[in-house]
């Protein structure tokens, strides 16, 4: 029961995203029908330069629930519930988790905080206790299947199991749930472990749909300044004036 690493891949994002967004965008405008648009779309009559800089001027007007039609699906393992506890806070997604209910945990991998794992004896004594822990799950789980609970051991013999416990996870989003996500979870206070999720979702959003995602990121990024305000501004940006 090792200590586990963040692994983050996409596997799967709507097809032709940007000329669907480009679009959806266009029908806000356009009198005619998209519908008769969109061959020329796939067909690349309208140059994806083209699309791009009508996209991103709309954008920057503040329009932006088209980009809502497009959605993105990650597969992410070598993450906490304490994590996803956070991650499921963003309500406009959808989210399949692995199950403790029935997945056996016996020999449960976790999460270690950089912050421990620095300082030999709190990683030492963090260490003990994951296998104390993983010792208590196996006697319990044992002495209920003796006991008669039977598969259904797994399910109370879960309560032991520490936020550190890793968990895997798929999870969809769609680009302005993404937005959200990253103003959030990219910014310098956000906890460590999602913070390194998100900055590794936003890569892959970047390399996929580059020219929706390019301003994508913390909040700061985008506005110039810090909306946390003097008090915990981390110092990248100046906070905003009052």
């Amino acid at each position: 029961m090792p200590a586990t690493r963040l692994d983050v891949a996409l596997l799967a994002y709507t097809p032709e995203p940007l000329a669907l967004v480009y679009a959806a965008f266009r029908q806000c405008y356009h009198a005619g029908f998209v519908a008769d648009m969109w061959p020329r779309l796939l067909a690349g009559e309208i140059s994806r330069e083209k699309q791009a800089e009508f996209v991103a001027g709309v954008i920057s007007s503040g329009h932006v629930s088209p980009i809502e039609h497009v959605s993105f699906t990650f597969a992410v393992e070598g993450v906490s519930r304490a994590l996803t506890h956070q991650l499921v806070r963003h309500r406009i997604a959808s989210y399949s988790q692995q199950s403790q209910r029935y997945v056996d945990a016996s020999s449960f991998d976790y999460v270690l905080p950089p912050a421990i794992a620095r300082i030999p004896e709190a990683k030492a004594r963090y260490e003990h206790f994951m296998a104390q822990v993983a010792d208590a799950y196996r006697d319990l789980k044992d002495i209920l299947e003796t006991n008669g609970r039977g598969t259904k051991a797994k399910e109370d013999a879960r309560f032991v199991l520490p936020q550190a416990a890793e968990t895997r996870i798929v999870v969809t989003m769609n680009c302005r749930a993404l937005f959200n996500f990253f103003e959030h979870r990219c910014c310098a206070r956000a906890q460590w472990e999602i913070r390194a999720l998100a900055d590794k979702m936003l890569a892959l959003c970047r390399m996929t749909l580059p020219e929706v995602f390019t301003t994508a990121g913390a909040k700061c990024e985008r506005l110039g300044h810090c909306p946390e305000g003097a008090k915990f501004t981390c110092g990248k940006y100046p906070p905003a004036k009052s």
